[in-house]
């Protein structure tokens, strides 16, 4: 059962709005596979891309082969699952994960303190699920090549530890198949981002202990209801209603998760990384827990999403949404749901043409084919790019002197460990009452696989604060010229200058001494100077 509530500023134009959506048959189409939806530039992308409709019953059979091989894995003392994987391979999971309260180790950054801390961490005992779509994302390839180096030091064969999920076909496939790795295939007619129901988002969590079999269940039970073209349809509404809103540039989804972690974080890339292309698209702004209630602070160019919640919240724009459901069907009627605002806003949901050009930037740093930045000043051990002044709130406040007051975002992107300094996610709030904008957060390079599409595609209303900072110690890739610590800069670096290129604010502060930085930038934040 789905629980939905909507509020609009204009009731007769959403209702307007939902009966040509119900005339033109959108979500039968879109349950039928009809890729012609988007428009004649969207049918060859979305004819590969619609298979999420029905993996309630195509993923089915992957569930024995699952809990065969946990038990397998099991009773050789191996229970500790750690998952290598960015975006759609990582983001699903985690959530599945703490709706089921089993334990997860997701591992989707570069950065060496925080590999070397996951590696660590129980070596003996590791199930290493390496998940990648494309089967060449080099975060991934990575974590993979400094996983086998710690195991074959140890003494552990790394094919009894290792397990990978790819698509058919993909270089990981050819590589991990003639390697002697166990090997589950996803459906490569689901993009990424749609893949929560495939092998990407079942596999770690059916060997963490996770009921995926009850996640199909629950995502069964909403199937035909989504497929219906009547006002009955939650995902037809829900959609329709992202569309209407989106016609008044009300464009940012602030989101008040109150019961899952993490999923306010799923919703982000399949709402960011499908509707922000073009100069349009919907920016989702996570809200921690305690801003629940108040969303505070709340604007008028924002929607207000409660995750499980009773009543839609009222917002300043007047339009408030409110959903209760189990998660396998609540992923179901999200996916759905963006795809019929894709519709509505006139942009095809299912590729991500700006993704590539951060990824190339990063590949050049790395080669020495791309120009290496160099600080346009120090202060306080904390090197600043892109800004000029003398002192870190220098370059905070000309940044912020920069922001959209009527429409504009700030987007926090920090390139740390993740393990070390989650705390720091606080800063959004610090910043939002500020600035007094939505103001998104970030933990790179995991953001670039999810709002990085939106922040280059999307409106250019964005202004981009990244942080960066020496690591305690650096951790080669094995096989590779880099290590992780160059890399995870050349990432930084690299969708900088992207932005840069297309006409954003971005400021970078690169902290040389990490602890001692985030205390200095906490005051630097919230308006106080550097005292």
């Amino acid at each position: 059962m789905v629980e939905l509530f909507l509020t609009a500023p204009s009731q007769h134009e959403y209702e307007g709005a939902l009966k040509n959506a119900i005339d033109s048959g959108i979500a039968s189409r879109i349950a039928e596979n009809d890729p012609t939806e988007w428009g004649p530039d969207a049918v060859s992308e979305a004819s590969i891309r619609l298979s999420w409709t029905g993996l309630a019953e195509s993923s089915r059979p992957l569930i024995a082969e699952i809990i065969e091989l946990r038990d397998s894995l099991g009773a050789r003392g191996l229970d500790h699952v750690v998952l290598c994987g960015m975006g759609g391979s990582s983001l699903a999971p985690e959530v599945i994960c703490h709706t089921y309260g089993v334990p997860l180790t997701v591992l989707d950054s570069s950065q060496p303190d925080m590999v070397r801390s996951a590696i660590a961490d129980r070596l003996d005992r590791s199930i290493v699920v390496v998940a990648s779509k494309s089967g060449g994302t080099i975060e991934t390839d990575s974590q993979r090549r400094a996983y086998e180096k710690a195991f074959t030091e140890a003494g552990l064969t790394p094919t009894d530890h290792i397990i990978v999920v790819t698509d058919p076909g993909s270089p990981l496939d050819k590589e991990a198949t003639a390697a002697g790795y166990r090997v589950f295939h996803a459906d490569p007619n689901v993009g990424g981002r749609y893949s929560a129901l495939t092998a990407f988002g079942l596999v770690p969590s059916g060997l963490a202990g996770a009921d995926v079999g009850e996640l199909l269940d629950q995502a069964a039970s909403v199937q035909d209801n989504v497929a219906l073209d009547g006002a009955d349809n939650p995902a037809l509404r829900l959609g329709v209603l992202l569309g209407v809103a989106h016609r008044h540039r009300v464009d940012k989804l602030v989101m008040a998760d109150q019961s899952r972690h993490g999923f306010g974080d799923w919703i982000e890339q399949l709402v960011a990384e499908s509707t922000g292309k073009n100069g349009k698209g919907i920016l989702p702004v996570v809200v921690p827990f305690e801003n629940a209630v108040n969303f505070n602070p709340s604007t008028a160019d924002s929607i207000l999403l409660s995750i499980d919640a009773d009543d839609a919240p009222e917002a300043q724009s007047g339009y408030g949404i409110a959903i209760r459901a189990a998660l396998g069907a609540e992923m179901l009627v999200w996916e759905t749901a963006v795809a019929v605002a894709g519709s509505v806003i006139g942009i095809n949901p299912f590729d991500q043409p700006d993704v590539e050009s951060a990824k190339q930037a990063a590949r050049d740093m790395l080669g020495g084919a791309g120009e290496v930045p160099t600080p346009d000043f120090t202060a306080d051990g904390i090197d600043v790019y892109g800004a000029e002044g003398t002192t870190v709130a220098d370059a905070v406040s000309s940044l912020f002197s920069q922001l959209d007051l009527d429409h504009g975002y700030v987007a926090l992107q920090v390139y740390l460990d993740r393990f070390d300094h989650a705390d720091f996610a606080g800063a959004r709030e610090i910043v939002a009452q500020r600035t007094g904008r939505p103001t998104t957060f970030g933990w790179g390079p995991r953001f670039l696989h999810s709002t990085g599409q939106y922040h280059k595609g999307g409106p250019g209303t964005g202004v981009f604060l990244q942080v960066t900072g020496d690591p305690v110690e650096d951790l080669e890739v094995p096989g590779r010229e880099f290590t992780f610590g160059s890399f995870i800069q050349s990432q930084a670096a690299g969708d900088a200058a992207v932005l840069r290129e297309r006409g954003r604010p971005v400021v970078r502060l690169h902290l040389k001494d990490v602890p001692a930085g985030l205390r200095l930038l906490r005051t630097v934040l919230a308006g106080k100077g550097d005292e």
